[in-house]
């Protein structure tokens, strides 16, 4: 069980996971700082000097922070966005890739269909030569008989 353990861990795919799982938290925490340090003063200054962290409303003892909730969702939006761009971007490389691999597969089939051709031009040549030869072959047994 520790060897299955052991082998499914060094799997390429469960790194490269772990990696975008560290790398994902730490761009969240960047978008995060994007949103509240930066975007959200700006906003709030733009709307009449409201500071969206400071938004709630008192139901009896309770408070709803609704400015959070705000912000969480600018947060949201911002980093759906740069996956939304980080995806396009890998999926225009990854076509691009395809399409070189796909020209390599062309110019290779075009060299094995003209080695095939020069092939069966030899072939066709040989055998001519062969047709002779043998009907060379026959009329000199033929002279010899007569």
């Amino acid at each position: 069980m520790i060897k299955e353990f052991k082998d499914f861990i060094s799997k390429g795919n469960v790194v490269d996971l772990a990696v975008g799982v560290i790398i994902g938290s730490a761009f969240g925490k960047i978008v995060s700082s994007l949103v509240n340090d930066i975007l959200m003063p700006i906003i709030g200054i733009i709307i009449g000097g409201v500071d969206f962290s400071d938004l709630k409303i008192k139901v009896g003892g309770a408070k709803i922070a609704y400015g959070m909730f705000i912000q969480n969702i600018i947060d949201f939006l911002i980093i759906a966005f740069c996956v939304f761009i980080f995806v396009k971007i890998v999926n225009k490389l990854s076509n691009l890739t395809k399409k070189e691999e796909e020209q390599k597969e062309e110019k290779i089939t075009e060299t094995e269909l003209s080695v095939l051709k020069e092939i069966r031009e030899e072939l066709k040549k040989n055998s001519k030569k062969q047709v002779t030869t043998k009907k060379s072959i026959k009329a000199n047994n033929k002279k010899k008989k007569d």
